[in-house]
């Protein structure tokens, strides 16, 4: 069986936790509730024609909400012999291949959300920008079990050259 980094739905890719949904949704609602709220606030002091504010506040966060769940459900990760691979997106898929021999220095971030839901996201810097890689929605636990499997690949890797 081939490995098809263009599946978004491969099952050789690991996925990273459906929590990071959650976040990113919260996020969301953080954005298009006052804007909604402005709306309909506007519309019963001011005039009905601010419902159309409130209406495209809903629509634009049920589009955004689904949207969310398609872009987490195609955010993957796998660990190879001699790179990581890390791929995203359904309609602009993107897959990054950073060769552990590249990785300067390894991330780990996790702001108040991601810590409130126990997700953490990893960040591989090298020398090129262009093979940068960013893993977001690892529980806490696995982004610093995977951050030190890099490390210690990269540490061999940069020994043999």
């Amino acid at each position: 069986m081939s490995l098809n980094l263009l599946d978004a739905d491969n099952p050789q890719l690991t996925p990273v936790s459906p929590k990071l949904a959650t976040v990113r949704r919260l996020s969301a609602s953080a954005l298009c509730a006052p804007i909604g709220l402005l709306g309909a606030v506007l519309a019963v002091l001011a005039h009905p024609a601010f419902w159309a504010l409130t209406a495209l506040a809903l629509v634009g966060y049920a589009w955004w909400y689904w949207i969310i769940g398609r872009q987490v459900s195609a955010h993957r990760y796998r660990e190879d012999s001699d790179d990581l691979i890390v791929a995203r997106g359904r309609w602009w898929r993107q897959v990054t291949v950073v060769p552990y021999g590249r990785i300067q220095f390894i991330d780990l971030g996790e702001g108040p959300l991601l810590r409130m839901y126990g997700l953490a996201s990893l960040h591989l810097n090298t020398a090129s920008a262009g093979s940068d890689a960013v893993i977001d929605g690892l529980g806490r636990e696995q982004a610093r079990a995977l951050r030190e499997r890099l490390s210690e690949r990269a540490r061999e890797r940069m020994a043999g050259l």
